[in-house]
C-alpha cells in the first residue's frame, strides 16, 4: 500500500514512517501543506494509471495549507483518495468538519500505531472497492467527464472548466435525474464552510450551463425552482 504522510512534526512523521514502512508499506512524507498537496495530486495520478492502492494520513495544523484546505481541494478536484486525519484537534466539531469537507476518517492524537494500521487497512480495502465500482467515464446525452483526465466534452469538444466548475459538473453527472439542492451542493463542492444564504452556487451553475448548453445543444442543466438543479437529458425521457 502506498502511503503519504502530510505531517509537520518531524518525530510524529519519523514514526509514522519507520513503523509503516517496516509492515510493508511505502511511505512519503511531506511536511507542510503546500508540499502535501502537490504529492497528493501526483499520487493520485500515478494510482489512477497504475490501479494501486494509497492512503493520505493528513494533519490538520500545517505550515502554508491547512489539512482541511488540502482536504477540500482533493475533492473539489475530484481526487477519490481515501484520507485520514490525524490530529491534535480531537473535540466533536473539529471532527464533524473534517469529515463533511471529505476525509474518510479521523483519529486524534494521541493515538495508538495498531489501531491506526488498522483504519489505514480499512481504508485500502474500501478505496480498492471505490475503484472497481466507480467507472472513470460518465455521460449524459453527449456530454463526457473522464474522472482520470479531468476534463468534460460535449459534442466531441473540449469544456474549459475550472476545478470548482468541473466538481459540480462530476457531482450532478454522477446521479442523472437527482434533484440537488443548494446546501447538498455547498457540502459537497464548497464544504460547509460557506454561508448556505450566499448565492455561489446559482453563480456557478450559470457559468457551467453557460459552457454546457450553448448553441444547438440541448439545455441538460435544469433548474427547480425553490429546490435546486438537476442534469438529465430531456430529449431521451
Amino acid at each position: 500500500m502506498n502511503i503519504l504522510v502530510i505531517e509537520d512534526d518531524p518525530r510524529i512523521a519519523d514514526f509514522l514512517g519507520r513503523g509503516l514502512r517496516a509492515e510493508g508499506h511505502r511511505v512519503e512524507t511531506a511536511g507542510d501543506g503546500i508540499s502535501g498537496l502537490s504529492s497528493a495530486r501526483r499520487l493520485a495520478r500515478e494510482c489512477a494509471t497504475e490501479r494501486q492502492s494509497a492512503v493520505i494520513v493528513l494533519d490538520l495544523m500545517l505550515p502554508g495549507t491547512s489539512g482541511l484546505e488540502i482536504c477540500q481541494t482533493l475533492r473539489a478536484e475530484g481526487v477519490a483518495l481515501p484520507i485520514l486525519i490525524l490530529s491534535a484537534l480531537g473535540a466533536v466539531e473539529d471532527r464533524v468538519a473534517g469529515l463533511r469537507l471529505g476525509a474518510d476518517d479521523y483519529l486524534p492524537k494521541p493515538f495508538d500505531f495498531e489501531e491506526l494500521l488498522a483504519r489505514l487497512e480499512s481504508l485500502a480495502r474500501r478505496g480498492r472497492d471505490v475503484q472497481r465500482t466507480t467507472p472513470n467515464r460518465l455521460q449524459v446525452a453527449d456530454l463526457v467527464f473522464d474522472r482520470e483526465r479531468m476534463q468534460a466534452t460535449r459534442g466531441g469538444s473540449i469544456l474549459q472548466l475550472t476545478a470548482k466548475e468541473l466538481a459540480l459538473l462530476e457531482l450532478m453527472m454522477s446521479a442523472p435525474g437527482r434533484l440537488f439542492s443548494r446546501e447538498r451542493i455547498l457540502a459537497n463542492v464548497w464544504g460547509v464552510s460557506e454561508d448556505p444564504l450566499t448565492n455561489v452556487v446559482d453563480v456557478y451553475i450559470r457559468r457551467l450551463r453557460a459552457k454546457i448548453d450553448h448553441a444547438s445543444h440541448d439545455p441538460l442543466i435544469h433548474t427547480v425552482r425553490g429546490l435546486g438543479y438537476r442534469l438529465e437529458s430531456i430529449a431521451n425521457r
